[in-house]
Protein backbone atom coordinates (compact mmCIF):
# COMPACT_ATOMS: atom_id res chain seq x y z
CA UNK A 1 0.00 0.00 0.00
CA UNK A 2 1.81 3.38 -1.10
CA UNK A 3 2.03 5.72 1.79
CA UNK A 4 -0.63 8.98 1.93
CA UNK A 5 0.88 12.25 2.34
CA UNK A 6 -1.59 15.67 2.42
CA UNK A 7 0.71 19.03 1.97
CA UNK A 8 -0.83 22.00 2.98
CA UNK A 9 0.32 25.14 1.03
CA UNK A 10 0.96 22.69 -1.58
CA UNK A 11 1.38 25.43 -4.46
CA UNK A 12 3.92 27.80 -2.62
CA UNK A 13 8.06 26.70 -3.25
CA UNK A 14 8.27 24.30 -0.64
CA UNK A 15 5.10 22.80 -0.68
CA UNK A 16 5.63 21.78 -4.65
CA UNK A 17 9.50 20.24 -4.00
CA UNK A 18 7.95 18.68 -1.22
CA UNK A 19 5.14 16.77 -3.99
CA UNK A 20 8.06 16.02 -6.07
CA UNK A 21 9.75 14.65 -3.40
CA UNK A 22 7.26 12.11 -2.21
CA UNK A 23 5.99 11.21 -5.81
CA UNK A 24 9.85 10.85 -6.52
CA UNK A 25 9.62 8.66 -3.29
CA UNK A 26 6.31 6.58 -4.14
CA UNK A 27 3.92 8.53 -1.87
CA UNK A 28 0.25 9.09 -3.38
CA UNK A 29 -0.19 12.94 -2.70
CA UNK A 30 -2.94 15.16 -1.66
CA UNK A 31 -2.19 18.77 -1.58
CA UNK A 32 -5.08 21.57 0.56
CA UNK A 33 -5.69 24.40 -1.81
CA UNK A 34 -7.22 27.60 -0.59
CA UNK A 35 -9.75 29.38 -3.04
CA UNK A 36 -6.99 32.51 -3.48
CA UNK A 37 -4.72 30.03 -4.63
CA UNK A 38 -6.65 27.78 -7.17
CA UNK A 39 -5.39 30.18 -9.99
CA UNK A 40 -1.64 30.00 -8.82
CA UNK A 41 -0.67 26.66 -9.73
CA UNK A 42 2.22 27.40 -11.49
CA UNK A 43 4.79 25.17 -8.83
CA UNK A 44 2.64 22.72 -9.25
CA UNK A 45 1.41 22.86 -13.27
CA UNK A 46 4.06 19.70 -14.35
CA UNK A 47 2.24 17.65 -11.17
CA UNK A 48 -1.60 18.38 -11.54
CA UNK A 49 -1.71 15.05 -13.41
CA UNK A 50 0.14 13.13 -10.38
CA UNK A 51 -1.82 14.80 -7.25
CA UNK A 52 -4.99 15.41 -5.62
CA UNK A 53 -6.37 18.55 -4.58
CA UNK A 54 -8.66 19.43 -2.02
CA UNK A 55 -10.19 22.53 -1.00
CA UNK A 56 -9.76 23.93 2.49
CA UNK A 57 -8.15 26.85 4.81
CA UNK A 58 -6.29 26.70 7.39
CA UNK A 59 -8.38 29.19 9.32
CA UNK A 60 -11.77 26.93 8.52
CA UNK A 61 -11.33 23.94 10.81
CA UNK A 62 -14.14 21.97 9.28
CA UNK A 63 -12.38 22.17 6.12
CA UNK A 64 -9.62 20.30 7.82
CA UNK A 65 -11.22 17.55 9.78
CA UNK A 66 -13.31 16.43 6.35
CA UNK A 67 -10.24 16.35 4.56
CA UNK A 68 -8.00 14.62 6.99
CA UNK A 69 -10.84 12.26 8.12
CA UNK A 70 -11.60 11.59 3.98
CA UNK A 71 -7.93 11.22 2.99
CA UNK A 72 -6.87 9.37 6.01
CA UNK A 73 -2.99 10.46 5.65
CA UNK A 74 0.08 8.82 6.95
CA UNK A 75 2.04 12.16 7.32
CA UNK A 76 0.84 15.56 6.97
CA UNK A 77 3.16 18.30 6.30
CA UNK A 78 2.24 22.47 6.79
CA UNK A 79 3.26 24.08 4.49
CA UNK A 80 0.94 26.72 4.41
CA UNK A 81 0.58 29.99 6.46
CA UNK A 82 1.85 33.48 6.24
CA UNK A 83 5.04 33.49 5.78
CA UNK A 84 6.26 36.86 5.27
CA UNK A 85 7.75 38.50 8.01
CA UNK A 86 7.51 41.99 7.01
CA UNK A 87 3.78 41.56 5.53
CA UNK A 88 3.24 40.25 9.28
CA UNK A 89 3.75 43.81 10.77
CA UNK A 90 0.25 44.85 8.97
CA UNK A 91 -1.27 42.03 9.79
CA UNK A 92 -0.89 40.49 12.96
CA UNK A 93 -3.92 38.83 13.96
CA UNK A 94 -3.72 36.88 10.85
CA UNK A 95 -0.75 36.10 11.32
CA UNK A 96 -0.65 34.86 14.72
CA UNK A 97 -4.38 32.80 13.33
CA UNK A 98 -2.43 31.38 10.48
CA UNK A 99 0.85 30.64 11.41
CA UNK A 100 0.71 30.37 15.27
CA UNK A 101 -2.95 28.72 15.93
CA UNK A 102 -3.58 27.12 12.78
CA UNK A 103 -0.82 24.50 13.50
CA UNK A 104 -2.98 23.37 17.44
CA UNK A 105 -6.39 23.15 14.72
CA UNK A 106 -4.26 20.24 12.95
CA UNK A 107 -2.97 18.22 15.57
CA UNK A 108 -6.11 18.74 17.70
CA UNK A 109 -8.08 16.90 14.49
CA UNK A 110 -4.91 14.55 14.28
CA UNK A 111 -5.84 13.65 18.01
CA UNK A 112 -9.63 13.09 16.92
CA UNK A 113 -9.43 11.29 13.85
CA UNK A 114 -5.76 9.17 13.80
CA UNK A 115 -3.22 9.19 16.47
CA UNK A 116 -0.54 7.71 14.25
CA UNK A 117 -0.79 10.43 11.42
CA UNK A 118 3.11 11.85 12.00
CA UNK A 119 2.96 15.69 11.56
CA UNK A 120 5.56 18.11 9.92
CA UNK A 121 5.58 21.81 11.03
CA UNK A 122 8.51 24.08 9.41
CA UNK A 123 9.36 26.72 11.88
CA UNK A 124 11.89 29.60 10.84
CA UNK A 125 15.73 31.08 11.89
CA UNK A 126 13.39 34.27 12.72
CA UNK A 127 12.32 33.12 15.58
CA UNK A 128 15.63 33.76 17.65
CA UNK A 129 15.79 37.55 16.51
CA UNK A 130 18.37 39.23 18.79
CA UNK A 131 19.90 36.49 19.24
CA UNK A 132 23.72 36.10 21.01
CA UNK A 133 26.38 33.79 20.03
CA UNK A 134 27.92 32.76 16.63
CA UNK A 135 24.94 30.30 15.78
CA UNK A 136 21.85 29.06 16.77
CA UNK A 137 20.93 25.84 17.56
CA UNK A 138 17.62 23.89 19.04
CA UNK A 139 18.24 24.88 22.34
CA UNK A 140 19.18 28.62 21.80
CA UNK A 141 16.62 31.23 23.58
CA UNK A 142 13.89 32.88 21.10
CA UNK A 143 13.79 36.68 20.62
CA UNK A 144 11.31 37.08 17.88
CA UNK A 145 11.45 40.52 16.73
CA UNK A 146 8.18 39.94 14.16
CA UNK A 147 4.50 38.75 14.76
CA UNK A 148 5.68 36.29 12.36
CA UNK A 149 8.28 35.21 14.40
CA UNK A 150 6.09 34.94 17.46
CA UNK A 151 3.73 33.48 15.73
CA UNK A 152 6.29 30.88 14.48
CA UNK A 153 7.48 30.65 18.43
CA UNK A 154 3.96 29.70 19.51
CA UNK A 155 3.67 26.71 16.48
CA UNK A 156 7.07 25.26 18.48
CA UNK A 157 4.86 25.74 21.95
CA UNK A 158 1.76 23.71 20.26
CA UNK A 159 3.69 20.97 18.93
CA UNK A 160 5.49 19.90 21.75
CA UNK A 161 2.55 20.11 23.78
CA UNK A 162 1.13 17.75 21.40
CA UNK A 163 3.56 15.36 21.50
CA UNK A 164 4.52 15.08 25.30
CA UNK A 165 1.35 15.89 26.30
CA UNK A 166 -0.96 13.79 23.74
CA UNK A 167 2.11 10.99 22.48
CA UNK A 168 1.38 12.59 18.96
CA UNK A 169 4.68 12.29 16.48
CA UNK A 170 4.96 15.61 15.99
CA UNK A 171 8.54 17.05 14.43
CA UNK A 172 9.65 20.77 13.58
CA UNK A 173 12.03 21.42 11.28
CA UNK A 174 13.65 25.35 12.37
CA UNK A 175 14.31 26.55 8.64
CA UNK A 176 16.73 29.15 7.65
CA UNK A 177 16.44 31.15 4.55
CA UNK A 178 15.85 28.89 2.20
CA UNK A 179 15.60 30.13 -1.81
CA UNK A 180 15.41 28.83 -5.22
CA UNK A 181 13.62 29.92 -8.64
CA UNK A 182 10.18 29.13 -7.15
CA UNK A 183 10.50 31.56 -4.55
CA UNK A 184 8.28 35.08 -5.36
CA UNK A 185 9.38 38.25 -5.49
CA UNK A 186 7.78 39.43 -2.49
CA UNK A 187 11.15 38.18 -0.82
CA UNK A 188 14.59 40.06 -1.57
CA UNK A 189 16.17 37.32 -2.94
CA UNK A 190 14.31 36.66 -5.79
CA UNK A 191 13.61 40.73 -6.01
CA UNK A 192 17.36 40.86 -6.68
CA UNK A 193 17.99 37.78 -9.41
CA UNK A 194 14.89 39.10 -11.10
CA UNK A 195 15.82 42.56 -11.16
CA UNK A 196 19.39 41.88 -12.31
CA UNK A 197 18.41 40.03 -14.91
CA UNK A 198 15.22 42.73 -15.98
CA UNK A 199 17.82 45.41 -15.90
CA UNK A 200 21.01 43.40 -18.24
CA UNK A 201 17.89 43.51 -20.51
CA UNK A 202 16.60 46.68 -20.41
CA UNK A 203 13.48 46.56 -18.97
CA UNK A 204 14.17 47.93 -15.42
CA UNK A 205 17.18 50.87 -14.65
CA UNK A 206 16.93 50.48 -10.84
CA UNK A 207 16.54 48.35 -7.50
CA UNK A 208 15.45 49.70 -4.56
CA UNK A 209 15.97 47.36 -1.47
CA UNK A 210 16.23 48.28 2.60
CA UNK A 211 19.07 47.34 4.79
CA UNK A 212 21.59 45.65 2.81
CA UNK A 213 24.03 44.55 5.13
CA UNK A 214 22.04 42.18 7.47
CA UNK A 215 23.91 38.84 6.96
CA UNK A 216 21.50 35.84 6.56
CA UNK A 217 22.21 31.89 6.39
CA UNK A 218 21.17 31.21 2.37
CA UNK A 219 19.93 27.58 2.00
CA UNK A 220 18.09 25.90 -1.66
CA UNK A 221 14.59 25.44 -0.47
CA UNK A 222 14.69 21.81 -2.23
CA UNK A 223 17.26 20.46 0.22
CA UNK A 224 15.46 21.95 3.00
CA UNK A 225 11.95 19.82 1.59
CA UNK A 226 14.33 16.70 1.76
CA UNK A 227 15.06 16.98 5.40
CA UNK A 228 11.61 17.27 6.17
CA UNK A 229 10.84 14.47 4.88
CA UNK A 230 13.88 12.52 6.83
CA UNK A 231 12.61 13.98 9.92
CA UNK A 232 9.18 11.94 9.84
CA UNK A 233 11.09 8.62 8.99
CA UNK A 234 12.91 8.95 12.31
CA UNK A 235 11.63 6.49 15.05
CA UNK A 236 11.18 9.21 17.68
CA UNK A 237 9.93 13.09 16.84
CA UNK A 238 11.79 16.27 17.70
CA UNK A 239 13.13 19.23 16.52
CA UNK A 240 16.26 20.14 14.04
CA UNK A 241 18.08 22.91 12.53
CA UNK A 242 18.26 23.40 9.27
CA UNK A 243 20.65 25.47 7.48
CA UNK A 244 24.13 25.61 5.80
CA UNK A 245 26.07 27.05 8.60
CA UNK A 246 27.43 30.08 6.31
CA UNK A 247 26.27 33.12 6.27
CA UNK A 248 26.51 36.22 3.77
CA UNK A 249 24.96 39.88 3.60
CA UNK A 250 22.15 41.38 1.12
CA UNK A 251 24.64 43.12 -0.33
CA UNK A 252 27.03 40.44 -1.25
CA UNK A 253 23.96 38.66 -2.72
CA UNK A 254 23.09 41.75 -4.74
CA UNK A 255 26.66 41.90 -5.97
CA UNK A 256 27.14 38.37 -7.20
CA UNK A 257 23.54 38.25 -8.77
CA UNK A 258 24.59 41.09 -10.61
CA UNK A 259 28.01 39.81 -11.78
CA UNK A 260 26.35 36.68 -13.09
CA UNK A 261 24.60 39.32 -15.98
CA UNK A 262 27.75 41.30 -16.21
CA UNK A 263 26.73 44.36 -14.03
CA UNK A 264 28.04 46.45 -11.63
CA UNK A 265 25.41 46.25 -8.46
CA UNK A 266 26.48 49.34 -6.97
CA UNK A 267 25.08 51.48 -9.96
CA UNK A 268 21.94 50.45 -10.28
CA UNK A 269 20.64 50.10 -6.04
CA UNK A 270 19.35 52.51 -4.21
CA UNK A 271 18.08 52.48 -0.47
CA UNK A 272 15.25 53.18 0.33
CA UNK A 273 13.61 53.51 4.40
CA UNK A 274 10.53 52.31 3.53
CA UNK A 275 12.22 48.83 2.76
CA UNK A 276 13.83 48.91 6.71
CA UNK A 277 11.33 46.64 9.14
CA UNK A 278 10.14 47.43 12.95
CA UNK A 279 12.22 44.92 14.35
CA UNK A 280 15.74 43.58 13.33
CA UNK A 281 17.60 40.45 13.07
CA UNK A 282 20.85 39.72 14.23
CA UNK A 283 23.35 37.87 11.54
CA UNK A 284 21.56 34.24 12.39
CA UNK A 285 23.73 31.41 11.40
CA UNK A 286 22.52 27.78 11.52
CA UNK A 287 24.27 25.31 13.67
CA UNK A 288 22.62 21.97 12.19
CA UNK A 289 24.95 19.53 13.86
CA UNK A 290 22.15 17.37 15.23
CA UNK A 291 20.48 17.13 11.71
CA UNK A 292 23.91 16.23 9.93
CA UNK A 293 24.41 13.51 12.87
CA UNK A 294 21.05 11.98 13.33
CA UNK A 295 19.98 11.64 9.49
CA UNK A 296 22.47 13.22 6.79
CA UNK A 297 21.26 16.46 5.98
CA UNK A 298 23.16 18.30 3.99
CA UNK A 299 23.38 20.97 1.34
CA UNK A 300 23.46 20.58 -2.72
CA UNK A 301 24.05 24.26 -4.03
CA UNK A 302 26.33 26.72 -3.33
CA UNK A 303 25.53 30.21 -2.50
CA UNK A 304 27.07 30.93 -6.34
CA UNK A 305 25.46 27.93 -7.57
CA UNK A 306 21.58 28.97 -6.17
CA UNK A 307 21.91 32.31 -7.27
CA UNK A 308 22.97 31.34 -10.68
CA UNK A 309 19.66 28.90 -10.46
CA UNK A 310 17.13 31.40 -9.95
CA UNK A 311 19.12 33.85 -12.42
CA UNK A 312 18.44 31.69 -15.05
CA UNK A 313 14.92 31.14 -14.67
CA UNK A 314 14.85 35.06 -14.33
CA UNK A 315 16.39 35.32 -17.91
CA UNK A 316 13.55 32.26 -19.26
CA UNK A 317 10.80 34.91 -17.43
CA UNK A 318 12.10 38.20 -18.97
CA UNK A 319 12.45 36.41 -22.54
CA UNK A 320 8.90 35.59 -22.32
CA UNK A 321 8.07 39.10 -20.98
CA UNK A 322 10.05 40.67 -23.97
CA UNK A 323 8.35 38.05 -26.49
CA UNK A 324 4.61 38.82 -25.12
CA UNK A 325 5.60 42.82 -26.10
CA UNK A 326 6.31 42.09 -29.54
CA UNK A 327 3.19 40.34 -30.04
Amino acid sequence: MKKKALILGVTGQDGSYLAEILLEKGYEVFGLVRRSATGNTKNIRHLLDKIKLEAGDLADAPSLYRIIQSIKPHEIYNEADQDHAGWSYHVVDYASDITGAAPGRLMEIICQTDKKIKYFQPLTSNMFGQAEGDSQNENTPLKPQSPYACAKAYAWMLVRYFREVHGLFASTGIFFNHESPRRVEEYVTRKITKAAVRISMGLQDKLLLGNIDIRIDFGYAKDYMEAAHSILQLEKADDFIIGTGEIHSVREWAEEAFRQVGLDANKYIQIDPKFFRPGGTASLRADATKAKKTFGFKQTLTFKELIACMIAQDKEDAENEIKIKKC
